[in-house]
């Protein structure tokens, strides 16, 4: 159990600007350089300047708190069954596996693993809730381009092809999340956090956090720090197949959510960038030492329905 501890300002978690990333090699050599440094510290980086409209963002936050607003009974007609997507009450998962259940709710939903593959996962979309789905759509779209892009980068930064990764996100299982934390209540359970401390389960995660705060982390060498908000940007953290990838060259770190907002809630949407289900894991070349031994090789989807299954509570929701 990680106990929760008073954190330090964050001053190692850099800002990679990804202006003229997207048409220019120098620029994608020099991001690739600030991300070689970012990921082998803290797992974690911002980005600015990644092409995202403010609106597209603002949109998606606003159909996040529209949804969150309405009663528990309304949402919870579009609860998670058994591994589909959907609405999880607060206390639904348990991130932090020594530690009490987890204090946020979320909404998540998916694109576009096809029906019959292995990462196809049904989608529990409110009806008669106008403008609901197309805002997260429109949102999701372009995080996904963005993690795309984020994802060659990350390759020029192993001295590998720029579309190295490429075909391994081919028809993947991207999960976009909409998540409340709502303030801390004056009583709660010891060491009881909005998201206990943890790893990702997969590739990449991109986040965008409203103004409140409330996301730490801790790095390579210990003790915890916080990643305040910056306006317009995207958190991206990496999860645990990137060390997998890396034999350990490159870092997933804990991380861990505490809405210190005594009358505000806390809002945040994740994307979880991922390889598709089948995808074999194994150690890249150039991360290897003369005489190193690799990573043994395992399968993405397996890996990542085990991590999700492990941190699941609410049978009553969860269950078909």
């Amino acid at each position: 159990m990680v106990t929760y501890s008073t954190p330090q300002k964050a001053k190692s978690v850099p800002v990679i600007d990804l202006a003229r990333t997207f048409d220019t090699d120098q620029a994608q050599r020099k991001a690739a350089a600030a991300l070689r440094e970012a990921c082998r510290d803290t797992g974690f980086f911002y980005v600015i300047n990644h092409g995202i409209d403010q609106k597209v963002i603002d949109g998606a936050f606003e159909q996040s708190r529209r949804f969150f607003s309405q009663p528990e009974p309304w949402k919870l007609q579009f609860a998670k069954i058994g591994s589909s997507n959907g609405y999880e009450p607060i206390e639904s998962q348990t991130l932090d596996p020594d530690s009490p259940a987890d204090l946020k709710e979320s909404f998540s939903v998916s694109k576009p693993a096809l029906p019959g593959t292995p990462d196809y996962t049904e989608n529990h979309l409110p009806d008669n809730f106008p403008g609901f789905a197309a805002s997260l759509d429109i949102y999701h779209t372009a995080v996904q381009k963005l993690g795309t892009h984020i994802s060659r980068l990350i390759a020029l930064s192993l001295d590998m092809p720029f579309h190295f990764f490429d075909k391994t996100f081919e028809n993947q299982k991207a999960t976009l999340r909409l998540l409340r934390y709502p303030p801390m209540p004056t009583a709660t359970k010891e060491n009881q956090l909005g998201a206990g401390a943890h790893t990702d389960f997969g590739w990449i995660t991109l986040l965008a956090q409203d103004s409140n705060g409330g996301l730490e982390i801790e790095p390579v060498g210990g003790g915890w720090i916080t990643v305040d908000p910056i306006p317009g940007a995207f958190v991206v953290n990496l999860g645990d197949l990137v060390p997998k990838w890396t034999n350990g060259l490159y870092h997933s770190s804990l991380h861990r959510v505490l809405n210190k907002k005594p009358d505000t809630d806390r809002y945040s949407i994740v994307l979880f960038f991922n390889h598709r289900y089948e995808t074999v894991v194994e150690t890249i070349p150039t991360c290897l030492a003369p005489g190193e031994q690799p990573s043994p090789p395992f399968v993405s989807g397996d890996h990542r329905r085990k991590r999700f299954l492990e941190s699941r509570r609410a049978p009553h929701v969860l269950t078909s």
